[in-house]
């Protein structure tokens, strides 16, 4: 009896979206029903609080997940997601950042461009949106676009218009596999700098990228403070111990401030340049050997993050980390500038920075699964990517098969890389489809898609674009 109450539980909660999704549709066509009632008229839809936005409205909210999309009765979590309301009107943009959701609000890319709403979904395992206790098998990119499917099936009777998804770095690979294991939910997708580690021993994609990304220059001066760091470790190993005694920094999950410190320099020229642009090379020290400690200290702080491989810099990162190692692979790259004696380590794989008692064990079929798809089944997507942006340097690739689907490389731009900042042709043509696939472009663009522009004005504070900075080696 108490196994067929769960199941009878799980399946209220599952088809009760279908239900209310009609519900929400009439009331919505009669303009009867405030925007938070229709949304909090969802089974499993709560709210957290609502945020004033001139000519918005925002929630943040949870929603009712099961743990296990196979077995729904085997308990549930609450999931954050944020919706920024414009009108039933208009399209809607899917966000996530693969990560914490804000609770902020702000405007994707595509959000601009379509002048449209905005549902953002904490991606699972992410705290608050983690279940208790964890299971983190759990934690796979199936589970997880489950997840967005069920959000979209429950909030598409409100929002009844054209649905895109986006994200970028992890959120561009998150908005990728949910449209391959639910190719029918979206009219298209937006991926940004979305990496694809198809086989994840095979890195050299990346050694070539550090061998020519921006000039010889700029390179060798990176280079340079990279390698000092390494020769300087005595020293400079014991004003991080002390920083990390002033700071509370403990390193158990690394097993020690030696690892630690090996990792923070070695993510030094990454970091570089997934955050920087080459106008920002005057910053580093031209001449390395010379400088002091404290100035290398400085430059490697600022751009690595000492704190980022502390216990208290990976606890927040652990649920990256482990689908890293266990299905989306993570890059080794070798430093042809710093003699073999120097480096201790390398390149440290994602099981060093999970807690022992998770157990991790990888998948190489995951990523070559959605490489294939996307290249033969690739329907209105657009991958964005960055020259200069290191994660870039293994993208997707389009084959025959893709439909209306593109590939561009924004010039000169770091892990930030948008559409505003592809070439002007490239740029109109991006904001066309865009435009198209959320069913609001003009007849004079559809005619003449050089013609594109976005629909919205740009808002300063709406559409800041928030880069995850905590941590370097991570999209």
């Amino acid at each position: 009896m108490r196994k067929a109450l769960r199941w009878l539980l799980a399946l209220t909660v599952l088809i009760g979206t279908l239900g209310t999704a009609g519900a929400a549709t009439a009331a919505d066509a009669a303009g009867t029903t405030d925007i938070k009632e229709r949304l909090l008229s969802i089974p499993g839809m709560s709210l957290v609080e609502e945020k004033p936005y001139t000519g918005y409205r925002f929630f943040v909210l949870n929603y009712t997940q099961p743990v296990d999309h196979h077995r729904p009765s085997k308990g549930t979590f609450q999931q954050r997601i944020t919706v920024l309301h414009k009108d039933v009107s208009r399209p809607t943009v899917f966000f996530t950042s693969g990560y914490n959701v804000s609770t902020t609000p702000r405007r994707s890319e595509p959000t601009q461009i379509v002048d449209g709403n905005q549902v953002s979904l904490e991606y699972r395992f992410f705290t608050p949106s983690r279940p208790a206790p964890a299971d983190w098998s759990k934690l796979d990119i199936w589970q997880a676009a489950s997840d967005q499917h069920r959000v979209f099936k429950a909030l598409k009777g409100i929002y009844s218009k054209n649905w895109i998804s986006t994200g970028g770095s992890k959120g561009g690979m998150t908005a990728t596999y949910y449209e391959r294991f639910y190719p029918r939910d979206m009219d298209g997708v937006v991926a940004y700098v979305a990496p694809n580690d198809v086989v994840n021993k095979e890195d050299s994609a990346y050694d070539r990228f550090f061998a020519r990304v921006g000039t010889k220059e700029c390179r060798d001066r990176l280079n340079g403070v990279q390698r000092e760091a390494l020769v300087r470790r005595e020293p400079l190993e014991k004003k991080y111990a002390a920083y990390a005694e002033e700071n509370g920094l403990t390193f158990t999950t690394i097993g020690s401030l030696d690892k630690a410190y090996e990792a923070t320099v070695l993510d030094y020229v990454w970091g570089f340049w997934q955050y920087s642009l080459l106008s920002d090379c005057d910053q580093i020290p031209a001449d390395a050997k010379n400088a002091t400690d404290d100035a290398i200290w400085d430059s490697v702080d600022t751009i690595s993050g000492f704190s980022a491989y502390a216990d208290q810099g990976l606890t927040t990162y652990t649920p990256y980390y482990y689908q890293a190692g266990t299905q989306l692979g993570a890059p080794t790259i070798r430093f042809p500038h710093v003699e073999k004696q120097y480096i201790r380590y390398g390149y440290q794989p994602p099981r060093n920075f999970v807690p022992r008692d998770i157990p991790m064990k990888f998948q190489p079929s995951a990523m070559r699964d959605v490489d294939t798809w996307v290249r033969h089944k690739a329907r209105h997507m657009l991958f964005v990517n960055g020259q200069n942006d290191p994660w870039s340097a293994e993208p997707f690739r389009l084959g025959k098969g893709a439909k209306d689907s593109y590939v561009f490389t924004a010039p000169g731009m770091n892990h930030g890389a948008n559409v505003a900042g592809l070439v002007p042709e490239q740029k109109a043509l991006a904001t066309a489809r865009i435009l198209d696939w959320a069913g609001v472009a003009s007849g004079s663009v559809q005619a003449n898609p050089q013609a594109a522009k976005p629909l919205a004005k740009f808002d300063a504070k709406l559409d800041k674009r928030d880069q995850q900075r905590e941590m370097t080696l991570r999209p």
